[in-house]
């Protein structure tokens, strides 16, 4: 089995495990948990906060009112939402009831921390070239320390720590609570954050093309250069399910 098989396989191991995963009071209210989505050895991997109230009843990532704005966003920007790694900072939906509607809570400092190692996991598996951080919640989880958005958004933090190269900017459902009259600066503003990505993207997309022959002619045997990464995910997995 390829490592890109081999990793595909564990991230679905590992999307089971955090199903029943209890390490924090989240996974006892919510429908399930949402687990990421996308290619392994994805160019960028979309970080948000946690599922929305459509993402917990359908077990998808960024498919609600938020997510939708984020699919306008990829397409304005002439990316491809396939070939993004998206997930979340947070697996299970955390909310409160009002009435009948399930209205969401930003997940609190320790759901975000039991949280953390399955994040990990994902990037271990994944092994993105860089990452979107989209609010917060998410900056903080992949940077290791509270992350002041408004100042930080819209440029590259290369993290000394891990080698991890994170565009900062707001979650997209900050756009749809703002201000109506402020909506459309809000959305150009967005667009141009993300952009600074897309030098990124197209330049994977150029050298797609001519890697592909190169690939064909190498040795089986030198493939597997880095499943020491989904070995340990898959020892976390191998644990958490017995």
């Amino acid at each position: 089995m390829s490592h890109r098989n081999e990793a595909t396989a564990a991230l679905k191991a590992l999307s089971v495990a955090t199903d029943a995963c209890r390490e924090c009071p989240l996974g006892a209210h919510a429908t399930q948990s949402v687990f990421g989505e996308g290619p392994v050895g994805a160019v960028l991997m979309v970080v948000g906060e946690q599922p929305g109230d459509k993402e917990d009843l359908l077990g998808r990532p960024f498919v609600g009112p938020a997510g939708k704005l984020f699919d306008r966003a990829v397409a304005e920007l002439g990316w491809v939402r396939e070939k993004l790694y998206v997930t979340n900072a947070v697996k299970h939906f955390k909310y409160e009831l009002r009435g009948k509607r399930r209205i969401h809570k930003t997940p609190g400092q320790r759901e975000a921390e039991a949280c953390h190692h399955w994040l990990e996991s994902e990037i271990e598996l994944v092994q993105p070239r860089a990452y979107v951080a989209l609010g917060g919640t998410a900056a903080r989880s992949l940077l290791g320390r509270p992350v002041a958005v408004m100042k930080e958004r819209g440029q590259w933090i290369e993290d000394a720590a891990t080698g991890r190269r994170v565009l900062v900017t707001l979650h997209p459902s900050a756009l749809l609570r703002g201000d109506p009259l402020q909506r459309e600066a809000a959305w150009e503003a967005w667009l141009k954050d993300l952009a600074v990505a897309s030098s990124l993207m197209k330049k994977a997309a150029a050298k797609r093309p001519a890697e592909k022959q190169p690939a064909e002619k190498q040795p089986a045997a030198k493939k597997p250069a880095a499943r020491p990464a989904a070995g340990h995910a898959r020892r976390r997995v191998r644990m958490v399910m017995e």
